[in-house]
């Protein structure tokens, strides 16, 4: 399972803190567990005490479950945040932008699909009007499928940014709780006005059967980066 905690010891300067053990959920390292009254805190922070308000959320028990685990929701306004500003600039998206636009632009990498531009000023619905895993249902950046499940080269349209804890299969979209939001795409792989104008599926959710908040490196590096920058404020 991957919640099973793991221990690693975090390298301090020795002037401070020295070393010391903190624990971990087993395949994701960069979360962090800590102990709480109410039960468990996790945190992408290894500050010891953490800041519950810059916590990932907490869980009455370990393994989290998605019945255990209390989202903090001032953490998905930072994650969102974070991916509004830097998405875009996310190696892993502009590779799916730039699949998009070439000529077999249905494949476009971890959650990506193809979207025309004709929709692209409606949002995402949350709930069951998507077909998960590639289904028809929604607006803008709704399911492939129902576009034909095809991503036309040369027409621009919408791309998802998705957790990568359950990557979807060629031609295919991420479940709704696993798309953080959507990025928009000219006709030549760049994105509109620069930045894409990202907008939050509103469906994502930091934990499912399959993990708990899977980031790329990227995006990762500059949720801590802005989580810390909070953290200094909380001092």
């Amino acid at each position: 399972m991957f919640a099973r905690l793991t221990f690693q010891s975090i390298a301090r300067p020795v002037a401070t803190l020295g070393r010391r053990s903190v624990s971990t959920l087993e395949g994701h390292p960069h979360i962090y567990v800590f102990p709480d009254p109410h039960g468990h805190i996790l945190s992408l922070l290894p500050t010891s005490p953490p800041k519950p308000e810059l916590a990932i959320g907490t869980t009455s028990k370990l393994p989290p479950t998605t019945d255990s685990l209390t989202e903090n929701h001032k953490f998905l306004s930072i994650l969102q945040a974070v991916l509004s500003e830097n998405a875009c600039k996310d190696p892993d998206v502009i590779s799916q932008a730039q699949a998009m636009a070439s000529t077999s632009g249905s494949n476009l990498g971890s959650g990506g699909a193809f979207f025309p531009q004709q929709r692209q000023r409606r949002k995402a619905k949350q709930g069951t009007d998507y077909g998960g895993g590639g289904g028809a249902g929604g607006d803008g950046a709704g399911g492939a499928s129902s576009q034909g499940g095809a991503g036309g080269g040369g027409r621009g349209g919408w791309i998802h940014v998705s957790d990568q804890r359950n990557p979807p299969d060629y031609g295919r979209i991420a479940w709704p709780e696993d798309i953080f939001g959507s990025l928009e795409v000219d006709s030549e792989g760049n994105f509109v006005d620069g930045s894409g104008n990202y907008q939050n599926s509103g469906s994502y959710r930091v934990l499912t059967r399959e993990g708990c908040l899977g980031l790329s490196p990227f995006l990762r590096e500059k949720l801590v980066e802005r989580l810390r920058q909070e953290e200094a404020k909380l001092r």
